[in-house]
């Protein structure tokens, strides 16, 4: 445990535990939820708070769910996590993420809360990741019983800035995404749960819940099916109060500025260094006191005490200071800032200039410069970390060896970056399909290079997500592009590097043919975000970390996170490994066992984009006494120049004998992509 926190285990309240408690729905299904709530709450009711995901409150989440949720019982709130429809010990069968019934059961869950004896009637959501985007989406539907909502490592925009279609070009994260769900959704319900009808509610999934990389790829357009829950379509759906927190390194750090300029509602934001968790469990450090703080912030909102947090600045952000680039930084230096709203008023735009290899206040002479990278150049890195293993972009030398770069002079001063870095360029193409990459480095003085932000864009995407269309080989385009936003600070004598390469394998799939893109410098820019230091950023506080007591398992076999990557001499062929065995627990309470392991192969030749292949298995198992179940599944990528081509196979076993196998293989049309 880092040194920056303390484990409360008294609270103001004491706490009664409820490990299964039934939601009943109108159409006769139930949800499985387990809930957290002052003894004293059928004399005092509470306000509640909900929790709406898939992970399995049995297993997946339930240590996490341990040293956050007794903090708000403790506090006076019903603490409520809910396994979706189809998910853990619930009923039914899920077959996408945030689905229209999704959000229907939501609707149905917050009228239910609101109308228990032990609640006040008033009613809070939260979560991170996938509870982060239902919660704003639930939120978007108006229930009254909705006051506010939580909102940490989500997005508004499900198409452009998710694990699907970045810059409308294909993510291997869809895959991985959609591989982990495959497992997640064939897993068996707990029979102390379900009882008799375990296995036959098992069954019901393994059969029902569907291959979801296939609808997705079925989807390479910004369609109808994208639009469906994201709020930024419409950002005036939102009325309850919303905070919104998350992190730099992590892949969804974009969301809460827009959330901040664009929501009419009353909103606050946090943006602090952290990785794709909450910030009192996030890394890299350090941490803050974000338990206490989201206690203010239901305190204003659902027991009406003015708690003075809708007094402070809207939006807090952390500047990083520079970091070495080390795929798994303990913490990161830095300090928070806080401004009224969102832009800040106080950043000004720095223009500088790609010339011929340089960045300059000035322009120089037009020169053509062409590239076309190998299709190996981004190795390192994931394109949502979280923390937990060697998962950060390393030293990009290396990569930018095969990119285009543009170089600064050393900076005079230290420089305060808050924002999103926007890159424009006169660019051409060889051929009708191309995607270009765009990083912005930190150079130290000592030569190492750390990526800062970045951004892709599958050029067939530059004036619409929705409505792509080929390159004319050859013609000039003035081409935008909007870097991921950043809070980072460039220190006197670094410079700064902007990279452009024509892929990015394997954070993202390879276009159909190798395209050859020529810059023209001195007619291309980039426009950094520079914040002056403010006299109220000295006010920036937060209280030291708190968190429950977490709860106890036996670890049998401890887990972990690696990466390698193996490069065929041979043939040139490089294959990025990676493993995230989650070990084996033992859950003490309730005598259930779990072992889980995940294993991602992604490969390629350097000058074939066809050769690409990604590949994730999932192995995972559950025993308690004699009874014991086990799923395997399976996910293949690959692609010709006009299909992709995917398959899959899905296995469960009891007691050592297979129960059900099924096998997927499916070709499906690849459109601009």
């Amino acid at each position: 445990m880092p040194d920056d926190v303390t484990i409360v285990e008294t609270f103001p309240n004491k706490i009664k535990e409820i490990l299964n408690l039934w939601i009943p729905l109108k159409d006769g299904s139930r949800l499985a939820a387990r809930m957290w709530i002052p003894a004293d709450a059928d004399k005092n009711p509470v306000p509640a708070i909900l929790e709406y995901i898939p992970y399995r409150k049995r297993d997946a989440t339930a240590i996490r769910d341990s040293k956050l949720h007794p903090y708000f019982a403790g506090h006076g709130y019903a603490a409520v996590r809910v396994d979706l429809r189809g998910s853990g010990d619930s009923d039914g069968v899920l077959t996408d993420e945030y689905l229209k019934l999704e959000h229907d059961d939501a609707l149905e869950v917050i009228e239910w809360l609101s109308k228990q004896p032990w609640c006040t009637g008033k009613v809070g959501m939260m979560g991170n990741s996938w509870g982060g985007f239902n919660s704003l989406q639930v939120a978007a539907r108006r229930p009254p019983a909705l006051k506010a909502i939580i909102t940490s490592c989500s997005t508004d925009d499900r198409y452009a800035d998710d694990i699907h279609y970045m810059g409308g070009c294909l993510l291997n994260d869809n895959m991985k995404w959609a591989a982990n769900m495959f497992s997640h959704n064939s897993r068996p319900p707990d029979p102390d749960f379900a009882g008799n009808r375990w296995h036959e509610m098992w069954l019901e999934r393994l059969k029902g819940s569907g291959l979801w990389i296939e609808t997705w790829l079925k989807h390479q357009r910004r369609d109808a099916f994208w639009k469906h829950g994201s709020v930024c379509e419409n950002y005036a759906d939102i009325e309850c109060a919303v905070f919104a927190v998350g992190g730099w390194n992590d892949g969804y750090s974009n969301a809460i500025p827009r959330l901040m300029e664009h929501l009419k509602c009353p909103r606050i934001a946090w943006i602090g260094q952290w990785s794709h968790q909450y910030p009192h469990d996030a890394a890299p450090g350090p941490s803050v006191g974000f338990l206490q703080e989201a206690i203010r912030w239901w305190d204003h909102w659902l027991k009406g005490k003015d708690t003075g947090m809708m007094k402070e600045p809207m939006v807090r952000s952390y500047i990083q200071d520079y970091w070495p680039p080390i795929s798994k930084p303990r913490t990161m230096a830095g300090h928070w800032v806080a401004d009224p709203s969102w832009p800040p008023p106080g950043v000004k735009t720095r223009r500088l200039i790609l010339n011929d290899g340089t960045l300059d206040e000035k322009a120089g002479l037009q020169v053509a410069l062409s590239i076309l990278s190998p299709l190996t150049p981004g190795h390192y890195g994931r394109w949502c970390p979280h923390g937990l293993g060697p998962d950060m972009p390393t030293d990009q030398r290396e990569l930018d060896g095969n990119a285009l770069c543009f170089d600064s002079e050393p900076f005079a001063e230290r420089v305060e970056l808050l924002g999103a870095p926007v890159v424009e360029l006169d660019i051409a193409s060889d051929k009708p399909n191309a995607m270009i990459c765009v990083r912005l480095g930190d150079i130290a003085p000592d030569g190492r290079i750390s990526r800062i932000t970045y951004q892709l864009l599958n050029l067939t995407h530059r004036d619409s997500h929705e409505f792509p269309e080929p390159l004319e080989p050859g013609r000039r385009y003035r081409v935008k592009v909007k870097l991921n936003d950043l809070g980072q600070a460039i220190e006197k004598g670094h410079r700064l590097r902007v990279a452009i390469s024509t892929s990015y394998w394997p954070i993202a799939w390879t276009s159909p043919e190798s395209a050859t893109l020529t810059i023209r410098t001195g007619a291309s820019h980039i426009d950094l975000p520079v914040r002056p230091a403010e006299a109220r950023d000295k006010e920036v506080r937060f209280p030291r970390t708190e968190r429950p007591k977490p709860l106890a398992a036996n670890i049998i076999e401890k887990g972990g996170e690696t990466r390698d990557v193996v490069r065929d001499i041979e043939t040139g062929r490089v294959t990025s490994h990676a493993q995230e065995d989650g070990g084996t627990i033992l859950f003490d309470a309730t005598g259930w066992t779990m072992r889980a392991k995940q294993d991602q192969w992604y490969s390629i030749l350097p000058d074939d984009p066809l050769s690409a292949r990604a590949e994730v298995a999932w192995q995972v198992r559950f025993w308690r006494g004699s009874w014991n179940a086990e799923t395997r599944t399976r996910t293949v990528l690959t692609s010709t120049k006009t299909h992709f081509r995917l398959d899959a196979t899905l296995d469960a076993f009891t007691d050592g004998n297979r129960i059900y196998s099924r096998n997927w293989n499916v070709e499906i049309p690849r459109d601009c992509v």
